[in-house]
């Protein structure tokens, strides 16, 4: 899987989150970016504002 990219604050996201075996996804906006790399082989794991934290699969919307 090609990684989205580095997510930022406000961005609007699509994560997976645990268990990643059941594929739960959910869309939000990010409040903080957890990962410190740049890249992410696994996609970077971001908290969103109502708290759930996942691994980014898609940037929906930049924030600009």
């Amino acid at each position: 899987m090609e990684s989205p990219g580095r997510p930022e604050k406000g961005d609007i996201v699509k994560v997976i989150i645990k268990p990643y075996d059941q594929g739960v996804k959910v869309n939000g906006i990010v409040q903080r970016v957890l990962t410190k790399k740049k890249v992410h082989t696994r996609g970077h794991k971001v908290m969103l504002r109502d708290g759930t934290v996942g691994r980014l699969v898609k940037i929906l919307k930049k924030n600009k």
